[in-house]
């Protein structure tokens, strides 16, 4: 019984193999979009790694800032001030600190919208 459905199945899809049907050059534009789809794999990789590259750049500027405006000690002292003024709830703002990291996440965020740009294409 099982040989016969296999039997039956495997002659089925010889004859469904064996057929042309007209569908006005589609299945020839379905293959050039797949072969379209790995050359962009390619070029994902190459984004991939310009992604990689930029998300390095970002942490070391970012680092380099944080040592540069010493970073260590506006957190000391921000942290300082945050639990001597607790019970009034008064919190100094420091400028600097605030453009430090607002720039570091522009820079990542620049980064992610040119990578997600380049995917779309």
């Amino acid at each position: 019984m099982m040989e016969d459905n296999e039997r039956l199945l495997q002659q089925f899809f010889n004859d469904a193999a064996s057929q042309q049907i007209d569908d006005n050059g589609f299945t020839e534009r379905v293959i050039q979009r797949i072969e379209a789809e790995g050359k962009l794999q390619t070029s994902n990789v190459r984004l991939r790694t310009f992604n990689r590259l930029w998300n390095v750049f970002c942490i070391t500027t970012f680092v380099v800032l944080f040592i540069v405006f010493r970073g260590w000690e506006l957190l000391a002292v921000h942290f300082e001030v945050m639990l001597r003024t607790l019970a009034t709830q008064s919190f100094s703002i420091n400028l600097m600190m605030i453009f430090s990291v607002v720039f570091g996440l522009l820079l990542v965020g620049a980064g992610e919208v040119i990578s997600s740009e380049r995917v779309r294409r």
